[in-house]
């Protein structure tokens, strides 16, 4: 019986059983901001990257993960380094969980759209006076 224990330790996780690697997911998200910020569609991601859009739509949930020389190629497809897809990762847990963070708010199509249209403003008061504007709009932060 010992070793029945002792192998289910040293079994290889799936996707089926143990569901998708915390840091797949956290690539993922990543990926998908960065489309999304660009304005690019998966069709055109998947066009430019060689693979279908069901694919981007696997490795953007985490369900597939990106090797390394593809996650290299999509650097140059997005315009990024290699360490933007690891920002803003915080240590995956032994249980498996990914602790939920700032990069699920992040990552909502109207928050990337929000930014995008912030860049497009180029005076840099009327950004400023807009920020503050939305400050303003907000719940108070903490009090010190």
């Amino acid at each position: 019986m010992a070793t029945r224990g002792l192998d289910r330790q040293r079994r290889r996780k799936t996707i089926t059983e143990d569901g998708p690697d915390p840091v797949d997911i956290h690539v993922g998200t990543r990926l998908r901001q960065r489309r999304t910020l660009l304005g690019m569609s998966q069709e055109k991601l998947a066009a430019a990257f060689g693979v279908s859009f069901q694919q981007i739509q696997k490795y953007e949930r985490g369900a597939n993960r990106v090797s390394a020389s593809r996650l290299h190629q999509l650097t140059r497809i997005l315009n990024v380094p290699v360490g933007y897809f690891f920002e803003g990762m915080t240590d995956v847990p032994q249980n498996g969980h990914h602790p939920a963070h700032d990069s699920e708010m992040v990552a909502s199509r109207e928050t990337l759209e929000l930014v995008r249209a912030y860049y497009r403003i180029e005076d840099p008061t009327v950004r400023r006076r807009l920020v503050d504007l939305l400050r303003s709009l907000g719940p108070d932060a903490v009090e010190h």
